[in-house]
């Protein structure tokens, strides 16, 4: 199992979650064949037959969904009623991906130290064995926490000019939503 497993999920959330193993790092364009489904979503049904004992972390989930399916606005309205680190951690990402970098540091700095850090830094590093551009410093470096700074300053430089490094960076993107989304589902059910 990959750290950002998602057979966690239940099947209707499985069914909401593209197959691609990158993300955008970008905006991206909205897939409108799930935003009615996206929209219309009874999170007691879709987290069923758990039950949901912390809906922040189940609103997380939705805001996460909304981001990969590249709606950035409704992911926004999501994460930034979310008065904890996971929902500034969705809401940094939101801001690094439409090019804010400098908002998406600052929620970043509210995230704290979170839980994924360490499973996403590994993850990294090992990533980074397989198909690091000879030019790139390392983003894990030797260190289990994660610096989602120096992620945010990698996704401008691809912004800028330094296209060679945009696969690393959607499949760092995608190890990162897979962690997320996974924690914030497994927080919001009754363990």
């Amino acid at each position: 199992m990959t750290p950002g497993s998602l057979d966690v999920l239940t099947p209707s959330l499985q069914a909401l979650i593209p197959d691609s193993r990158e993300a955008e790092i970008g905006p991206g364009r909205p897939d409108a064949a799930v935003e009615a489904p996206l929209a219309d979503l009874d999170l007691v049904a879709a987290f069923a037959p758990h039950r949901i004992v912390d809906l922040e972390m189940a609103r997380a989930c939705h805001s996460g969904l909304w981001l990969v399916h590249n709606f950035l606005d409704r992911s926004h309205e999501l994460s930034q009623t979310i008065k904890n680190p996971t929902g500034s951690f969705w809401h940094g990402i939101m801001h690094r991906r439409e090019g804010d970098f400098s908002n998406a540091k600052y929620w970043f700095r509210q995230v704290g130290d979170h839980p994924i850090f360490e499973p996403l830094s590994a993850a990294v590093a090992e990533l980074e064995t397989q198909s690091v551009p000879s030019a790139f410093a390392s983003l894990a470096g030797n260190s289990p926490r994660w610096d989602p700074a120096a992620f945010v300053d990698l996704c401008a430089a691809i912004k800028r000019s330094d296209a060679a490094q945009l696969p690393f960076a959607r499949r760092i993107a995608r190890i990162e939503w897979e962690l997320l989304i996974r924690y914030s589902y497994l927080a919001a059910i009754e363990s």
